[in-house]
């Protein structure tokens, strides 16, 4: 698995000081490092991170220009010295991580992790979603499979009951997860919805004390969070999606600072933010930085990164622009933006990332385990895998000991509708809740 513990090795600090002094012809605009306690051109360390200090290197030279590994490497060690401060790149800085080269990914991951590692360890958070309502949303987002118009043959259905819903949940932390997220389709809820799901929320815990709830319902009205927030529930999801100056591009029913309320309302009332963002749809690096920066300012305690799950029957189908370098450099830049943010790989892993999974988790330190809203996930147990082999321990939650993701049969995984394919295309969801089959988890 791909880790780091200092500069490259084939380097040794002489050479290492002549590789970034090769630099200097281009340096501006990333910004110093500080020196703390030492003379100019002197290195420091950083935790087990040793940090050579350059002059201001220059982001939008990197990316432009590819054909220098030094000045990568250069931008990665202050990013890296950055990250173990808990502070968060400039907007030139995170561009540049976008735009670095692929023979760079592998040092570009390792970085990532060693920001990773330093606030999460090896722990992996698994979260498990739980779709209370399927489908017939009245909103118009260009990415949804349950939009208004929407032709995509998902799942529709109403309101689980709350003994259905207690039962899915169930069977999530049985497969291992810690936090259940609760999503219903809509654009926010009714008084009588809030009611409906604190209910709910309330038969989790019951159940299942030491297990997180977030709840994600749409936009939030007065008093609404609040009301959520004493049935006991633990975080609140409403993802921002994509930058400001994009929103009004894939949703036209209500606009990004509805959106970001939402957010706040949620924090205000002593709820976990939990908010995140959509790759591939169509965006620019500078959506990308624009709404991690957001959400970073918006003080997201969980960011879910999601890649574009194209359904047939939406706006965006067909639309395959990620690869699975790109999705690795987003995440690369989401975790240096948001430092101390639990960042979770979330739906679309499966068919944008494909074999490159096992390298995101170098960088993310959550997931959902299992199916996702509309779409069929690979099998649970996959899941279980993936984190076994890299050596990744399951996050118990407070004053639990990690434990190690464990092996399984893996005859169970072999059947085509529920491993990602090496080639495009989407599982629509046909078990868990709103069916008769048995969730995946």
């Amino acid at each position: 698995m791909v880790s780091s513990d200092g500069p490259a090795p084939t380097r040794g600090p002489g050479s290492w000081r002549k590789a970034t002094t090769r630099c200097r012809p281009t340096q501006r605009a990333v910004g110093r490092l500080v020196q703390v306690g030492r003379g100019e051109g002197e290195p420091r360390r950083e935790g087990s991170w040793v940090v050579n200090p350059l002059p201001a290197l220059r982001a939008d030279r990197l990316a432009q220009d590819h054909d220098d590994p030094h000045e990568a490497r250069a931008l990665f060690d202050v990013l890296v010295a950055q990250g173990l401060r808990d502070e968060s790149p400039t907007r030139a800085q995170a561009l540049a991580v976008l735009r670095t080269d692929d023979d760079d990914l592998l040092d570009l991951v390792a970085a990532a992790g060693r920001v990773r590692r330093h606030r999460f360890g090896r722990r992996v958070r698994l979260n498990y979603l739980v779709n209370l309502r399927s489908g017939l949303c009245p909103e118009d987002c260009t990415y949804c499979s349950q939009r208004l118009g929407s032709t995509a043959q998902v799942l529709t259905y109403s309101w689980l009951s709350t003994e259905d819903a207690v039962a899915a949940a169930r069977a999530g932390v049985e497969g291992g997860a810690r936090r259940v997220c609760l999503v219903a389709s809509g654009r926010g809820p009714s008084d009588r919805d809030v009611a409906r799901v604190s209910a709910m929320v309330d038969g989790i815990k019951r159940e299942h004390p030491d297990v997180e709830v977030c709840v994600c319902l749409g936009l939030l009205r007065d008093g609404q969070a609040e009301r959520l927030a004493a049935a006991g529930a633990d975080a609140y999801n409403h993802n921002l999606n994509t930058s400001e100056a994009t929103y009004a591009d894939i949703c036209t029913t209500h606009e990004y600072a509805d959106r970001v309320e939402t957010v706040e309302r949620a924090r205000g009332a002593g709820l976990s933010p939990c908010s995140g963002l959509i790759a591939g749809m169509g965006e620019s690096d500078e959506d990308l930085v624009d709404v991690a920066l957001a959400l970073r300012d918006l003080g997201a305690d969980s960011v879910p990164v999601n890649f574009l799950v194209p359904f047939d029957g939406t706006p965006l189908a067909g639309t395959w622009d990620l690869t699975p370098q790109r999705c690795l450099r987003i995440l690369a830049m989401v975790r240096f933006v948001c430092p101390t943010a639990e960042l979770r790989l979330a739906a679309g892993r499966e068919v944008h990332l494909r074999s490159l999974q096992p390298l995101a988790l170098e960088i993310v330190s959550s997931i959902f385990l299992g199916d996702y809203l509309t779409s069929e996930g690979q099998a649970a147990q996959a899941d279980l895998d993936l984190l076994a082999d890299g050596g990744f321990e399951i996050d118990e939650g407070p004053g639990a000991a990690g434990a190690r993701g464990t092996p399984g049969d893996r005859s169970e995984v072999r059947d085509p509708s529920v491993v990602a394919s090496s080639e495009p295309g989407v599982t629509v969801r046909r078990r868990g809740p709103g069916t008769a089959v048995a969730p995946n988890a």
